[in-house]
């Protein structure tokens, strides 16, 4: 069975701008080229539990990529996450958003449930390891632009 992917840094705002900006914000700076399609016009997190992720093209097309689990903010949001695998493959990603003082907060993400790629679990663990640490210095460079 492969861990989890933990990870945590730090940005310069408060909890409720990071986390509005991972949310409401992630048509923002989410880079098209993590997309299903790599060419997506808008990427939607939708507010709530239930709530759909997924990408939309512009001829219209939309791409399921998961569904909000839990919605705290501005401390949580937890998604079952399958961007380009099928659903019943998904795994799970939480986000939580630490006040740390002085406007900073700490992010901390634990990306799981490998153990449902079977004996690819470890190469599927890997290559998304990869992909967040492309991905996060967009949410970086989007929280110190103040972009939402």
């Amino acid at each position: 069975m492969s861990a989890p992917l933990r990870m945590s840094f730090d940005v310069a705002c408060s909890v409720e701008h990071a986390f509005d900006v991972w949310t409401s914000g992630i048509g923002t700076w989410w880079p098209p080229d993590h997309t299903a399609t790599g060419r997506a016009d808008a990427v939607v997190l939708q507010a709530g539990v239930g709530g759909r992720i997924y990408e939309r093209t512009s001829d219209g097309v939309e791409h399921d990529w998961g569904k909000v689990t839990v919605w705290d903010p501005p401390s949580q949001v937890a998604y079952v996450w399958h961007l380009g695998r099928d659903p019943a493959d998904a795994g799970e990603v939480d986000v939580r958003f630490l006040d740390r003082g002085d406007a900073v907060t700490r992010v901390e993400i634990e990306h799981r449930g490998w153990e449902r790629f079977g004996d690819a679990g470890e190469q599927w663990r890997q290559r998304n390891l990869a992909g967040w640490q492309t991905v996060v210095p967009h949410f970086q460079a989007a929280v110190a632009k103040g972009d939402r």
